[in-house]
């Protein structure tokens, strides 16, 4: 195992980071051992940073002597200090506090890199984390990604102590005079990751006497496994990838779905699709279906699967806008209805007899049918789209005029519904788009 030294932080510093010259930090100070220890190695390095400490209020005065202790030590080796203090704002949970805290603190700590324009937060997460990280996501079955751990250097976050035991962390603080506080709920069992630490993580470490040695060995060729397979797999999406834009990416269907189950697995799971069952659905889906993902939507086009951002979602396709005459609008088109014919082009004539007003702008509806203008018969919309050759994207973003009772009265610049073109004298409204 590494000896916990200045010489080491600064040479792992540089190792997850190339260098370090002209770099900011910021450092996550709890008043624990970890991050006590941590603090003070960066003093001996001669590495200059801020510190950051989030107060959660959750153990009452020992709570505020955790922070006192932090600012003690920044005061006295004149450290730039960022305090949050947690409150009822912040909206505390019954359960789920873990989680709760973990949102809060990175929040701040991301807050705080922009705001004062440093490079990295670095936090004390050490060897036995990363055991007890293990277990908790073997335990969940969450594959390889899961098992690789807790990474080193991770969106802006270096983690320089995930090769050092807690008992080394320990050592350090007591020959060094390093001040700390214990945080005293780390010795309950409410929490899985307690049970893990003071149950299970001591009988493993009894099963031989090179146990850390080797557990930090099997990670790294779990890191080394974990990214041989994601360079593979970005081969293969590379082939399966038909186009991609900022708004839409398309995938060959056929071509994923003759992939194995772990490579469907995996590439769909980097889009928001980790449900085994809905995968399944995806690939015998019929075209037109769509699947709703937190942040994305994966529309089934034909043989290809096109993938979209939320923006385009349900709560748009739900939206109507009522017309009023003589009132343009300019979202999503630039149109106008109005009683008057004015020397505007292009619109549509519409027979004010045929309508029941209101006139609305909404999206297409599964069942919606018109009689397209110029043709007999009705249509459904859905089957105007596909032979228009309207792509599922597109679709979303065309608006239907209809009237107060549903009628389709058009598909806005495509077709008009012959249905209620102007009769013989009667009244007309005109809509210019």
């Amino acid at each position: 195992m590494p000896q916990l030294t200045s010489t080491y932080l600064k040479e792992h510093l540089q190792s997850l980071h190339n260098t370090i010259e002209n770099q900011s930090f910021l450092l996550a100070l709890s008043g624990g051992a970890d991050s006590m220890v941590l603090a003070d190695l960066f003093l001996k390095a001669g590495i200059s940073f801020e510190a950051a400490h989030v107060n959660y209020h959750l153990r009452g005065e020992d709570s505020n002597l955790d922070q006192q202790i932090v600012e003690d030590f920044c005061k006295e080796h004149n450290i730039i200090l960022h305090t949050y203090d947690v409150s009822e704002k912040d909206n505390k949970p019954e359960n789920s506090i873990e989680l709760w805290a973990r949102e809060i603190r990175y929040h701040f700590f991301f807050r705080l890199l922009e705001e004062q324009q440093l490079d990295f937060i670095v936090m004390g997460h050490h060897l036995n984390d990363q055991l007890e990280t293990f277990i908790i996501n073997l335990s969940k079955a969450s594959g390889i990604t899961g098992l690789s751990g807790i990474p080193e250097n991770n969106n802006k976050i270096l983690r320089p102590f995930l090769h050092i035991t807690k008992v080394d962390i320990y050592k350090f603080a007591e020959e060094n005079g390093v001040s700390f506080r214990e945080d005293h709920t780390n010795q309950s069992k409410d929490y899985l990751r307690n049970q893990i630490r003071h149950d299970i993580s001591p009988e493993m470490e009894k099963t031989n006497p090179h146990f850390w040695e080797n557990f930090d060995k099997s990670i790294s060729f779990l890191n080394q496994a974990k990214n041989f397979i994601e360079e593979q797999l970005q081969k293969i999406l590379d082939d399966i990838i038909i186009s991609e834009t900022n708004d839409e990416l398309i995938l060959d269907k056929e071509k994923l779905a003759s992939q194995s189950d772990f490579v469907r697995y995996e590439i769909l799971k980097k889009y928001g699709f980790t449900n085994p069952v809905e995968q399944q659905k995806i690939f015998e889906a019929d075209s037109g279906s769509r699947f709703k993902g937190n942040t994305l939507n994966l529309f089934i086009h034909r043989d290809q699967l096109i993938i979209t951002p939320r923006n385009i979602s349900e709560e748009e396709t739900e939206q109507e806008i009522i017309l009023i005459p003589d009132e343009p609008i300019s979202i999503p088109e630039k149109m106008l209805l109005s009683e008057n014919k004015l020397n505007l082009k292009p619109y549509w004539e519409i027979d004010l007899q045929k309508v029941v007003l209101p006139l609305k702008l909404r999206k297409a509806k599964s069942g919606d049918f018109f009689h397209p203008k110029g043709m007999k018969g009705k249509k459904l919309v859905s089957k105007f789209f596909k032979d228009e050759k309207i792509s599922i994207l597109a679709r979303q973003k065309v608006w239907l005029l209809s009237d107060s009772e549903e009628n389709v009265v058009g598909i806005i610049n495509y077709r008009q519904d012959g249905r209620f073109l102007p009769e013989n004298n009667n009244p007309k409204i005109y809509l210019y788009l």
